[in-house]
């Protein structure tokens, strides 16, 4: 292993320059090697979790769900709040901002960052939740490409640009998981379900931040600073991908489904929505039942 993490090391400097020494020895950022085979692990659970569930009963987690919504929203509450007193105190240009001009403030970023990465591979068990749950059609395209490219992405983010620019997506991210995470610890619990109405702005938020974060990377293009151009491009072709797949995402839940349903009221027909038939009509067909067995 310790080969291994020498040679793939060797190959990142000479690709990607000399490393931040900033973050030299830092959990899991000193080798690639374990970052690379959770990812692994997590697309193989992907992939055989749904196999092993399928002929099994799919498990509550009501409890568990709870408590790791409430703690990642926690989380993303305490990153959010640091990012955003740490730019403050750094006095970060919003245009463009190098890895080196501010002062202790950049530091506090750093280690705020660290802990945005690491949350990344907690956040694996979203899906994991989902495979136990049985709930395999949350498992899409969208959501997998999602978690297994943003911790690796993270990762060199760490080693390479762990300040400055790169702030500014994992800001806006921290603060639309506050949202995310509350409404689905709510959601585990039924009572709370019929008060929860803000799942479709936070897919909105999602496609906001998109939007927001290429237009302050783009900043740093057109006024550049000493932050690397490269990172700048990567990103700014990261947040495109995710903006077409979050709006084919968006289209397919929210706009399709309201259509269907407008069809359903205007045809007058037992309606069938989100995978359950319409109860009126059950609930019709059932009395009528009933009535010819005791006539």
């Amino acid at each position: 292993m310790e080969l291994l993490d020498k040679t793939i090391n060797s190959y990142l400097d000479v690709w990607l320059g000399p490393r931040d020494p900033r973050v030299k020895g830092w959990l899991l950022l000193e080798n690639y090697t374990p970052t690379f085979i959770f990812s692994v692990l997590y697309l193989l659970i992907v992939w055989l979790g749904p196999k092993y569930m399928r002929n099994k009963q799919p498990f509550s987690c009501r409890g568990v769900l709870v408590v790791y919504n409430l703690g990642l929203t926690l989380l993303s509450l305490y990153m959010f709040y640091e990012l955003v007193t740490g730019v403050w105190e750094g006095g970060y240009n919003f245009f463009c901002q190098d890895t080196h001009s501010g002062g202790e403030a950049d530091m506090k970023i750093i280690r705020v960052l660290w802990w945005y990465y690491f949350s990344k591979l907690i956040e694996f068990m979203d899906t994991f939740f989902f495979i136990l749950r049985k709930n395999n059609h949350q498992i899409t395209v969208l959501h997998v490409y999602h978690h297994a490219t943003m911790l690796n992405i993270w990762w060199f983010v760490m080693n390479w640009v762990p300040c400055g620019h790169s702030y500014f997506g994992a800001t806006l991210n921290s603060f639309i998981h506050v949202l995310m995470y509350s409404y689905y610890g709510l959601s585990a619990v039924p009572a709370m379900r019929p008060y929860l109405w803000w799942k479709k702005y936070i897919t909105q938020g999602q496609l906001t931040q998109f939007v927001l974060t290429i237009f302050q990377t783009s900043c740093g293009v057109v006024w550049p600073c000493a932050f690397p151009q490269g990172w700048l491009y990567f990103q700014i072709s990261y947040m495109i991908s995710l903006i077409i797949l979050f709006t084919n995402f968006y289209i397919q839940t929210y706009n399709k489904k309201a259509s269907s349903r407008r069809k359903e009221y205007q045809n007058g027909s037992a309606a069938t929505v989100n995978g359950y038939t319409n109860s009126f009509s059950s609930l019709e067909n059932n009395v009528k039942q009933r009535k010819q067995r005791k006539d």
